[in-house]
């Protein structure tokens, strides 16, 4: 019902100018020539076009994501720009299909609160990660844990806010899934949003 729920939304505003992330993952991630990155949640494609400008013809850049509308629209992008070293993946971030030890970086943007197994997203990114790999994630967390009958509300999970954890929360998560060095970046004041106080941070850290 979940997937359902995000699938409708963000395919409908694929086509508009709406902003779509929380924070700026990317601006942090300092992708080099030659890695291989993966942008988990790549929406319309504008950080995978950046990535893959940033790699180089030596790196690639795959892009994740499960809305049909988006996915038609990112492919469209990389045609469009004539980006050659990228591609779009359709697929749930708790079930990544790519192999072990393969990636140097990660980035997503407002995107693994919508997950309805956070903890196995997170294990995924750390089986993908190459031994010293990162991962540079903007997201949001609730300042008080969401009542279940939004947490069970595809409609507001959809809505980017009724599926967020606490930050304390989101923070153990990193540290059981066996990350390393973990940063908080930049990080926003709570605001307000559908039935809920929430903040937005980037974060950061290392396999």
């Amino acid at each position: 019902m979940i997937t359902e729920a995000i699938n409708e939304r963000y395919s409908s505003l694929s086509e508009t100018s709406c902003c779509l992330s929380c924070g700026g993952a990317i601006n942090h991630a300092k992708a080099e020539p030659g890695e291989v990155c993966v942008d988990l949640g790549s929406g319309r494609g504008n950080d995978v076009i950046r990535l893959a400008e940033a790699v180089g013809s030596n790196g690639y850049v795959y892009g994740i994501d499960i809305s049909e509308g988006m996915i038609v629209k990112a492919k469209a992008n990389l045609e469009k720009f004539e980006i050659i070293n990228a591609e779009i993946v359709e697929a749930e971030l708790e079930k990544i299909p790519l192999n072990s030890n393969s990636v140097d970086l990660v980035i997503s943007n407002c995107t693994i609160n919508h997950a309805s197994d956070k903890p196995a997203v997170w294990s995924e990114v750390y089986r993908i990660l190459k031994s010293g790999g990162r991962f540079v994630v903007s997201d949001i967390y609730a300042t008080q844990p969401i009542a279940d009958e939004y947490r069970n509300d595809p409609m507001a999970v959809a809505e980017c806010w009724a599926g967020s954890v606490t930050r304390a929360e989101y923070l153990t998560m990193l540290e059981k899934a066996g990350f390393n060095d973990i940063k908080i970046l930049e990080e926003s004041k709570p605001y307000p949003k559908g039935k809920a106080e929430v903040a937005s941070f980037t974060i950061s850290g290392t396999k």
